[in-house]
């Protein structure tokens, strides 16, 4: 492919198996001046594994603020540049948000390059529900921050995805287990793509269980997914039947029942539901 100038390609790199690239990241890490990278000794093997010379340059968590001016003047000089993070999709819970940005900003072209990401691989081979989810990031490290940040999505509908590292897993499944309750359905992936990768699934309370009987499955890297809370269908809390029952005399069902889902915990669905309800009972 050809290299545009003045471009930043943003390149999604494995995140176990090194033969999960595709050929426009290949191409484009070989034909870019240089390669901004989370850890250049890690993204320096990828570059042998595939006989790449490309130059590569650190950019990191503690050095972006201090890196993007200079990467800007690469940038409008001509230059191409590709950035990596140590796996996967870079800016996904990795370095690249304050620089992207910042060239948003600017007007100069950002380019994506895509491929693995951790939250996909894991979700697509979950058996959870994938048609929604909600991406949470690694949680807090200290356990008071950790819980609160549990508690803020116990109500939420959607799937919750998390990263976690191997020397909390034990005890931020334990924090779920205390916050979601030891018989909410999740799965918990690690070591994805790899020689050990594993699916754990079940309870919390059993996945708990397996974490602590079983030190080999707290080692790696981690995706953990929860099933998201379950909406009570069989009963419309009082305050969503008081505005189906004032919204029906004046507005268009959907229209109401867009108003009542966007207030209320109801999705779209239910909304309309409860609407036409309202209006065989006015």
């Amino acid at each position: 492919m050809d290299i545009e100038q003045s471009t930043l390609y943003v390149v999604s790199t494995p995140i176990g198996n090194l033969g999960d690239i595709t050929q426009r990241a290949l191409d484009v890490l070989a034909g870019v001046d240089a390669i901004l990278a989370e850890d250049t000794r890690r993204t320096a093997q990828l570059l042998s594994h595939y006989n790449i010379k490309s130059k590569l340059v650190s950019f990191h968590d503690h050095n972006e603020r201090e890196r993007v001016e200079q990467i800007v003047q690469w940038l409008s000089e001509g230059q191409s540049l590709a950035l990596v993070s140590d796996a996967g999709t870079p800016l996904i819970s990795d370095p690249g948000y304050v620089l992207v940005s910042e060239l948003r900003t600017k007007n100069i072209k950002v380019s994506p390059i895509p491929g693995v990401s951790a939250i996909v691989t894991a979700l697509s081979a979950s058996g959870l529900p994938t048609d929604r989810f909600c991406f949470e990031g690694f949680l807090p490290a200290k356990p008071t921050q950790r819980r609160n940040a549990l508690e803020r999505v116990v109500k939420e509908p959607r799937t919750l995805v998390f990263y976690e590292s191997s020397h909390r897993i034990e005890d931020s499944i334990a924090d779920c287990v205390s916050v979601f309750g030891g018989e909410r359905k999740a799965v918990i992936a690690r070591e994805l793509t790899k020689r050990f990768e594993t699916f754990l699934s079940g309870s919390l309370e059993s996945i708990l269980i397996k974490l602590q009987t079983d030190s080999n499955q707290q080692k790696g890297e981690f995706v953990v997914m929860i099933a998201g809370a379950e909406l009570q269908q069989h009963a419309f809390d009082e305050k969503a039947e008081m505005l189906a029952k004032e919204l029906v005399e004046h507005l268009p069902p959907k229209l109401a029942a867009q108003i009542i889902s966007n207030l209320t915990e109801l999705n779209k669905k239910q909304a309309y539901e409860l609407i036409l309800s309202a209006k065989g009972n006015a």
